[in-house]
């Protein structure tokens, strides 16, 4: 009859879309989960969770961080994505997609201004990284995202092997008593094919052998092909194909 509300006894959405979003949303609800959960556990390893304050301590970024916002936002989605289907909850279906939409936004806000600001945020990243580069042995967390990048990217240091000169144990002054003075660590090194063990100590006193060869191919009339070709492959090579006293 006109002016009576009607009434619907079926489901609102068919039931292969609703139990596949239900499905897919514990995926990333579990994996949320199990991100929060590794994240707890570093920071339980670490002592942080015993001592709050010792958060704000760390000089460099600590990597534990992505895995807790990260899981976070994960979590928070799956969970709403996931009761959401399974209820039939237009409420936390409106919020599951509301929030997907503002994290699109925000990426897509984020790439344009990177795009615009280009120069100030290649200044931001140099000093962000020199930054982890002063902290590199404060924390093995930040040590290990550190090598990580310098291996996967065949990099040393945000512009070079010199930048390490910022971190205390790799510095080049005469008061550094550590064995690794002037050198760098050792994912900065090419890793040579026929070794088994990884040297962790290729890396020592690198920058110095550094200098010499260039003070001895300035005076030399001619310089080896391998020199040069190594020296402008980069400093990642040097502690490979080091043949000896070549300054000399």
């Amino acid at each position: 009859m006109p002016g009576k509300a009607q009434h619907f006894q079926g489901p609102q959405v068919s039931c292969c879309s609703k139990y596949l979003l239900f499905a897919s949303n514990v995926l990333f609800w579990l994996l949320g989960a199990a991100f929060l959960a590794i994240g707890l556990w570093a920071w339980a390893e670490k002592g942080v969770l015993s001592n709050l304050s010792s958060i704000t301590d760390l000089g460099g970024f600590d990597p534990v961080w992505l895995f807790l916002v990260v899981g976070v936002v994960m979590f928070v989605l799956g969970f709403a994505g996931c009761i959401g289907a399974l209820r039939e909850n237009t409420f936390l279906l409106k919020f599951f997609s509301v929030f997907l939409g503002l994290i699109f936004f925000l990426e897509l806000t984020a790439g344009i201004l990177a795009f615009i600001f280009k120069d100030w945020i290649k200044d931001q990243l140099n000093f962000f990284i020199n930054n982890n580069v002063k902290a590199y042995r404060d924390d093995i967390d930040l040590q290990n995202l550190i090598d990580f990048a310098q291996e996967y990217w065949s990099c040393c240091g945000a512009h070079g092997p010199n930048d390490w000169n910022l971190n205390i144990y790799f510095n080049c002054t005469d008061s550094n008593p550590s064995r690794e003075r002037c050198g760098v660590p050792f994912s900065c090194c090419v890793k040579d094919p026929a070794e088994d063990v990884l040297n962790t100590q290729c890396g020592y006193d690198v920058r110095l052998k550094l200098v010499r060869v260039r003070s001895w191919s300035s005076r030399a009339s001619s310089t080896p092909k391998d020199v040069l070709a190594n020296l402008r492959n980069g400093f990642r090579t040097i502690s490979l194909w080091w043949p000896g006293p070549l300054w000399v």
